[in-house]
C-alpha cells in the first residue's frame, strides 16, 4: 500500500474511453498503484472537463475508437484543451497517424508497470526541451545597447510593446495551426518570429521561432510533443519580454 506522501507525487490521469467496464477496470487498476484517476466516457466529455477546470490531468489516456470526436482531431483538441502527455490505449495497433500524433500507445489490456516508462520518457523530453532555451537572454545587451544609440526609451518602449503584441496574436496562430497540424502556416510563423524578434535582440523569442520553422519544415511527426513544449516555452517568453518591458523599459 502506498502512503499519502508517494500517491501526492504521483501523476493525475484522465482515462478516456466509452466502454465501462475497460473503463472502470483501467481506473481501479490505476488507482491502486497510487494514480490520481479522472474519467470520461467520450471525447466530448473529456474536453468539457478540461475547459470547465474540473481536473488537470499529467497525461491523458485515449482510447482509440470511440463514437463523437475521436482519433487525430481528438489529440488536436486535447493538446489545446490541456498541456500534458496523451496516451492511446487500445486493444489493437492503432492507424500511423494517431501513433504520430500521440505521445504513446498501451496495449489493452495494460496495467501501471506498463505505463511508468512513458509517463517518464514523456517528462525527461518536456525537461530537454524547456532548457533548450534556458540560457538565452530575454533581450540581447549588445543589441539593446545599439538601440539605445540610436532612439530615446519612449521609442524602444514602443518598438517592444508592438513586439509583445505580435508575439501574442502569433502564439493565437500557432495554436491554431497546430490544431489543424498544418506545417506550413507554423513554419511561416516561426520564420516570422525568428525574423522579427531576432531584429530587435529578442534573443529568446527569436530562438524558439527558429525551432518551430526547422521542426515545421521537416514534418513533426513524432516531434509532436516537443511541438507543445515549445509552445509553452514561447508563452513564457512573451512573458518574460513584457515584464522586462514594463521595468527595463518602463516609460
Amino acid at each position: 500500500m502506498l502512503n499519502f506522501d508517494a500517491r501526492q507525487t504521483m501523476p493525475t490521469l484522465l482515462l478516456v474511453d466509452d466502454d465501462l467496464i475497460s473503463r472502470e477496470v483501467a481506473a481501479t487498476v490505476l488507482m491502486m498503484q497510487g494514480y490520481s484517476v479522472y474519467s470520461a466516457d467520450s471525447g466530448e466529455a473529456a474536453l468539457a472537463m478540461l475547459v470547465d477546470g474540473l481536473c488537470a490531468p499529467d497525461a491523458i489516456l485515449v482510447d482509440v475508437q470511440m463514437p463523437g470526436l475521436n482519433g487525430v482531431e481528438l489529440v488536436a483538441a486535447l493538446r489545446i484543451a490541456r498541456q500534458a502527455t496523451i496516451l492511446l490505449i487500445s486493444a489493437s495497433e492503432p492507424p500511423v497517424e494517431m501513433r504520430e500524433a500521440a505521445d504513446g500507445f498501451l496495449l489493452k489490456p495494460f496495467d501501471a508497470t506498463a505505463l511508468a516508462p512513458l509517463l517518464q520518457g514523456n517528462r525527461a523530453q518536456k525537461t530537454n526541451a524547456a532548457a533548450s532555451t534556458a540560457t538565452l537572454p530575454v533581450v540581447n545587451a549588445e543589441t539593446l545597447a545599439q538601440l539605445r544609440e540610436l532612439m530615446p526609451a519612449t521609442a524602444i518602449h514602443e518598438v517592444f510593446s508592438t513586439v509583445v503584441t505580435d508575439l501574442r496574436q502569433r502564439v493565437k496562430a500557432l495554436e491554431g495551426a497546430i490544431a489543424h497540424e498544418d506545417n506550413e502556416a507554423i513554419r511561416r510563423i516561426g520564420h516570422s518570429i525568428k525574423g522579427g524578434c531576432g531584429m530587435v535582440g529578442a534573443s529568446e523569442a527569436a530562438e524558439l521561432g527558429s525551432q518551430f520553422e526547422t521542426l515545421a519544415s521537416s514534418g513533426f511527426g513524432n516531434h509532436l510533443d516537443n511541438k507543445m513544449a515549445l509552445l509553452r516555452n514561447l508563452r513564457a517568453a512573451t512573458g518574460r519580454l513584457q515584464r522586462m518591458l514594463e521595468t527595463e523599459f518602463s516609460v
